[in-house]
C-alpha cells in the first residue's frame, strides 16, 4: 500500500501532505476495506497488468518456439 502511495505521489497525483495523511489513515486501517478505501480514488496501478503482460508475452513466445522445434524435428 505504501508503495502504490508512493508511485501516486511521484506521478504527481498526490500532495506531500495527502500522502503523509494517506499513510497514517492506511497505517491505523483494521479492515481490508478501510485499507483499500486510502486508495480507491486513484487510478488503478498499471504496474501489475504490464507485468502480467510482459509475463504472458513470454509465455506465447516460449510456446512459439517449441511449437516450431517439434514442427522441424
Amino acid at each position: 500500500m505504501m508503495a502504490a502511495l508512493e508511485r501516486h505521489t511521484g506521478a504527481g497525483r498526490l500532495t506531500l501532505d495527502e500522502f503523509t495523511q494517506r499513510v497514517g489513515l492506511a497505517a491505523d486501517a483494521t479492515t481490508l476495506d478501510e485499507l483499500s478505501a486510502v486508495v480507491s480514488d486513484l487510478p488503478a496501478d498499471d504496474q501489475h497488468r504490464r507485468d502480467f503482460l510482459i509475463l504472458l508475452l513470454v509465455a506465447v513466445v516460449t510456446l512459439a518456439l517449441l511449437a516450431g522445434f517439434l514442427v522441424l524435428r
